[in-house]
């Protein structure tokens, strides 16, 4: 860890510099608890380590200067979701800030230079990217010929209006996707001979999917992070229901009975290199889609397989209740591996590949329209969440192995308060827990 710096001269340009930082991190999709870790580790290697942290989903404060004359920076801007070229340039600033090499000012700008950037690839590689994406995602769920046709063409529709970015479209953006892919789905559902119509729905949704979201929240629960860990839990399964609304209401249009809500399971391909296609083309999609870097296919590919044999193992071993947690468990320390390399890619650009994978959210929501659109009860969407903490508790304890095998010895943050310094007393300069014991006899 480098030495600690003099703090710098500009406590003002600091305030911002360190805001923003938290404010990418977050933006990043950082739970909240690795945000303040990292923020602390940044603040004392700039000299100012009394420096406080209060990072929530929608609102950071940071305060310099102590409890006697600190000055506070706020932010509750909602910030937008960064692609995977954005999430790599932003840790690299990050990397530079905690050594404390970079100046405040050059800080700024260059956050301001990732906030801005352009993405990689043009739209139409970006669009195909979303249709490959889907392609190989519904390989691995249901793999059928005419599956994998519908998810392919309902990725490239998806991935083409994902280009028009509003902040008013945004929020009615799932209810319009789920729409759209459920009514082709339903009316071509019969014609193609589709046996399992909510499947292969989950495809071209995935990105909408609050997988990683659901996770994060149940991450910082434990970690008793529980405003943003509850603010998170609400989004995810508020994200599940506008899903599923749209999905009932292009059912209702077009006409489909209560069983059709039903996941029932179809014909599918079953030759063996079917999953390792779906793998690749899947982390191809995730590629051009989202403009990673060039060395993050390579990683990003690494960890889709080791969540797949997994997930794969422990469907086997244990059922598939349990193999979201066995996939979430072997992949987490890969990505923190990953993370720590020289070479390496940010861990948000290998986890959230991995989270769709293991599918969370999806199982989310075919259960939530299944309850709602076959009347069948909550008993599937009890199941839907327990994956989804049976995958939180892979990553928490995925993370809490490697970090115990990196450096041997687990840290608690203890409940502390910085106790201000007593006015002196001219008159009777007594010491102060003197004056304290007078008081309470």
């Amino acid at each position: 860890m480098p030495e600690p710096s003099a703090a710098p001269s500009n406590p003002g340009e600091l305030r911002q510099y360190l805001l923003g930082l938290a404010e990418g991190l977050t933006a990043a999709g950082e739970s909240v608890d690795r945000v303040r870790a990292i923020m602390h580790r940044i603040a004392v290697a700039y000299g100012v380590p009394d420096t406080g942290f209060v990072v929530l989903p929608t609102v950071i404060l940071v305060q310099t200067g102590g409890a006697s004359t600190g000055h506070v920076a706020v932010s509750s801007r909602v910030a937008a979701s960064l692609r995977f070229d954005q999430i790599a340039a932003l840790y690299g600033v990050v990397h530079e800030a905690e050594d404390g090499t970079l100046d405040p000012a050059d800080g700024i700008r260059r956050l301001n230079a990732v906030g801005s950037m352009r993405p990689r690839f043009g739209w139409i590689v970006r669009t195909l990217g979303h249709g490959v994406l889907t392609l190989g995602l519904s390989l691995l769920l249901l793999p059928s010929v005419a599956g994998a046709a519908i998810a392919f063409g309902l990725g490239l529709v998806i991935g083409l209006m994902k280009l028009v970015r509003s902040p008013t479209l945004d929020l009615v953006f799932p209810v319009v996707a789920a729409f759209v892919s459920a009514l082709t789905v339903f009316l071509l559902a019969d014609w193609l001979g589709l046996g399992d119509p909510l499947t292969v729905l989950v495809a071209p949704l995935v990105t909408f999917l609050p997988g990683g979201v659901l996770t994060t929240a149940t991450v910082e629960l434990a970690a008793g992070q529980m405003i943003a860990g509850a603010s998170r839990l609400v989004t995810g399964l508020v994200q599940l229901a506008l899903l599923s609304f749209g999905i009932i209401a292009a059912g209702t249009i077009a006409g489909v009975s209560n069983l059709d809500y039903v996941a029932a399971g179809g014909s599918s391909l079953a030759f063996w290199w079917i999953p390792l296609l779906g793998l690749l083309l899947f982390s191809i999609g995730n590629y051009l889609h989202f403009s990673a870097p060039a060395k993050a296919y390579g990683w990003v590919l690494v960890v889709l397989l080791i969540a797949y044999v997994g997930q794969f193992i422990g469907a086997r071993l244990f059922g598939p209740e349990i193999s979201g947690f066995v996939g979430a468990l072997a992949m987490t320390p890969a990505v923190l591996w990953i993370d720590g390399l020289r070479r390496g890619v940010p861990s948000q650009i290998t986890f959230l590949p991995a989270f769709w994978l293991l599918v969370p959210g999806a199982t989310g929501l075919i259960g939530v329209t299944e309850a709602v659109g076959a009347n069948l009860g909550s008993s599937d969407f009890v199941d839907a969440l327990v994956g989804v903490m049976a995958i939180a508790l892979g990553v928490l304890i995925g993370t809490a192995l490697y970090r115990t095998v990196r450096s041997g010895a687990t840290q608690l943050e203890h409940f502390h308060i910085e106790m201000p310094a007593p006015e002196p007393d001219e008159a009777h300069p007594v010491p102060f827990w003197r004056r304290l014991l007078r008081r309470e006899r």
